[in-house]
């Protein structure tokens, strides 16, 4: 199994396909290291030598910020807009979609389920009924 920048990948995947589950390199990132490295994009990850993992090992970690590091990164800019109470910010602090989507009828993946409002006069009543048929 081919492990670069601690990530192992996927034995029976193309390597154009096994470079992007590393956290930080999708496709096109995929596709430019195999081009400069000069390999096959179509071999599969079990047939690389261990050479050719050796350099894309070292390649990935001198040229790119990947896998913790991306993300270590990613989490102190989000921290940083949320202490300087920037828009951004506050939207990331109440949960709330950042980039401008609209909250009135969508936004469900960021807010979770939802919660009903209102009706309580009638649940009220429901109660009051409930209680005086116990008597």
């Amino acid at each position: 199994m081919a492990r670069i920048v601690g990530v192992d990948l996927p034995r029976d995947k193309r390597v154009e396909i096994g470079l992007t589950y590393v956290y930080g390199v999708g496709r096109v990132l995929a596709l430019q290291i195999l081009k400069v490295l000069e390999i096959d994009p179509g071999t599969r990850v079990k047939n690389l030598t261990e050479t050719e993992i050796s350099k894309l090992n070292n390649f990935i970690q001198e040229n790119f910020k990947v896998e913790g590091d991306l993300r270590r990164e990613i989490h102190q800019n989000i921290r940083r807009l949320m202490e300087i109470r920037s828009y951004r910010g506050v939207r990331h602090r109440r949960n709330l979609p950042v980039r401008g989507q609209r909250t009135r009828t969508n936004g469900r993946t960021k807010r979770g389920n939802r919660k009903t409002v209102g009706s309580s006069r009638v649940q009220a009543q429901k109660q009051k009924g409930a209680g005086s048929a116990k008597k």
